[in-house]
């Protein structure tokens, strides 16, 4: 695990972590939970914390059972928004800890930018992508059909986001087959590797890092959708 403390435009202390290996979701829920109560109390700094887990299904508030086709992998009730969802490894998780409270108490705006957060750090490898209305999440294109590359699924409690993004690098693809990601079948999945391009996680967390001073000005202090 490595961890850093940023300091964007002189602001509050913000703490960005990447762990290596394979994390547990069930710890990585317990420690979203405390760390955003903790965010709250004002005892703990936010956090951004990028992670990769082994293969499952996290099913969000809306999740309909019969979007789940194959319980191949473990099934965890994540309580973000949305439906189902797959994370596995190749596929970059980003749990974004945001105190929301002291930026405008916007959650459409939060959702905006974090959106545009991940948008804009995919055209820094090399992808083009973007929003599509009325589908959260993050599209691109593949074989001239709109796919999905990147997924967005929060939760807000006392004013502090948890749970944030999945962006999918190279992961396998077939085990998307078991799920109608996000309750979209007209919709298929693609990744960065998918697409034909050669791009880390490395260089995608260093696209992330970049971009993430104009994230968090796009919260505040009014709400910019870019």
């Amino acid at each position: 695990m490595i961890s850093k403390t940023l300091r964007p435009s002189g602001g509050a202390e913000i703490e960005w972590t990447v762990s290596s290996g394979l994390t547990d979701y069930d710890a990585a829920l317990l420690h979203m939970q405390t760390r955003a109560e903790a965010i709250a109390a004002g005892t703990a700094p936010e956090q951004i914390w990028l992670v990769e887990h082994p293969p499952l299904y996290t099913a969000g508030t809306s999740a309909d059972p019969a979007e789940l086709l194959s319980s191949q992998f473990p099934v965890f009730a994540a309580g973000r928004g949305g439906r189902y969802t797959y994370h596995g490894p190749g596929q970059r998780v980003g749990y974004v800890m945001i105190n929301i409270g002291a930026r405008g108490r916007d959650v459409r705006c939060f959702v905006s930018a974090l959106e545009g957060w991940v948008i804009d750090a995919l055209k820094e490898v090399g992808i083009k992508s973007w929003r599509a209305p009325g589908r959260i999440g993050i599209w691109t294109e593949k074989n001239g059909q709109e796919a999905k590359i990147g997924a967005i699924g929060v939760r807000i409690r006392r004013w502090v986001s948890f749970h944030g993004f999945a962006i999918n690098v190279a992961p396998n693809l077939e085990h998307f087959g078991g799920i109608i990601p996000c309750g979209l079948p007209e919709f298929g999945v693609t990744s960065i590797n998918d697409l034909g391009y050669s791009v880390g996680f490395e260089a995608l967390d260093a696209a992330l890092s970049h971009c993430f001073p104009s994230f968090l000005e796009k919260m505040s202090p009014k709400c910019k959708n870019a």
